[in-house]
């Protein structure tokens, strides 16, 4: 079985075939992966969140499915329904397209609360209740979702229990000049996701995501992580810190960039890093904050950097 770090290089560079210049995001998506996490992508339309989650589920040989969110949404158009069938005389489940490896939510805040809420049970316990039955998911499992950082209007935002399911909170950004004129030369004749091919198994990531789950941490850095959010709770300008959810968040992330990295314990560093994505999203700002303009990712930014990491210690396992 490949190494998590063989599986980094292998999904990262397969996904950049199609997505150019952005190895830092396609690689926390990996992570993200790797950690067995679900992943939120805010973005401007058209910097390819929706042809990220494809490319994954395609380089990795799963189930993939995409949920258009709109106002009109159902929560039975996401889990599924029971159907009568006269022929049998009994009602027969339809699935939904939640039982699939990878689900890309698209522009989720377009949905209604009631359909967001029907992803909840399905992101936090991996499972779907339908008509009083309860099925499982099968692993892997990955709720990628979508959501338009500047256009509100016609939105629900997402609820604060909705957005802490989610592992990380990423963006992709505009490609610089030198890789959007190599994405029209990669388009020109065809879509490269048309040739994008497997280079990993559904056996190979899982045993990759058990692996991360198994790389060491030294008490210390769990000390510091756990410093970290606490920190953001007691921040002047932070109304609701993260949750032990958050610290959880850090941990699994910092886990899966050391077993990226090729270690088998995790740096202070790793931690320090995925602060921000890990954290941001969890927190609920003063209206004084809000108004003046401030973003949870730089408090959480200043945060890491007031933070003193743990040094001297020896984090590799005995």
């Amino acid at each position: 079985m490949p190494t998590p770090s063989e599986v980094t290089q292998r999904l990262t560079g397969n996904v950049e075939q199609v997505i150019v210049g952005k190895t830092e995001a396609v690689r926390l998506a990996v992570i993200g992966l790797l950690a067995d996490g679900h992943l939120l992508v805010e973005d401007v339309p058209g910097v390819a969140k929706t042809m990220l989650a494809r490319c994954l589920a395609l380089s990795i040989g799963v189930t993939f499915r995409r949920i258009q969110c709109t106002p009109d949404l159902l929560p039975t158009d996401i889990t599924g329904l029971s159907v009568f069938n006269q022929k049998t005389g009994q009602f027969e489940f339809n699935p939904g397209p939640i039982m699939s490896n990878i689900v890309l939510a698209d522009e989720i805040n377009r949905a209604p609360p009631r359909t967001q809420s029907a992803l909840l049970e399905a992101m936090a316990e991996r499972q779907v209740t339908v008509d009083g039955v309860t099925r499982k998911l099968a692993a892997p499992f990955c709720v990628m979702a979508t959501q338009n950082p500047i256009e509100y209007e016609g939105t629900f935002p997402l609820p604060e229990a909705q957005l802490d399911r989610f592992l990380l909170r990423m963006t992709i950004g505009y490609p610089s000049s030198e890789a959007e004129s190599e994405i029209l030369l990669r388009t020109q004749l065809r879509h490269p996701v048309e040739q994008l091919r497997q280079v990993l198994s559904t056996e190979e990531l899982l045993d990759a995501q058990e692996r991360v789950r198994q790389v060491f941490v030294h008490q210390k850095v769990r000390d510091y992580i756990v410093r970290l959010v606490q920190a953001t709770r007691n921040h002047p300008d932070v109304a609701l810190g993260a949750s032990p959810r958050g610290s959880i968040a850090v941990l699994r992330c910092a886990q899966a960039q050391a077993a990226a990295d090729g270690l088998s314990f995790v740096l202070p560093d790793h931690a320090k890093t995925m602060a921000e994505p890990a954290l941001a999203h969890r927190l609920i700002l003063t209206p004084e904050a809000r108004l003046s303009g401030r973003a949870a990712g730089t408090l959480v930014d200043q945060v890491a950097a007031q933070v003193e990491p743990p040094v001297g210690e020896e984090f590799e396992e005995a």
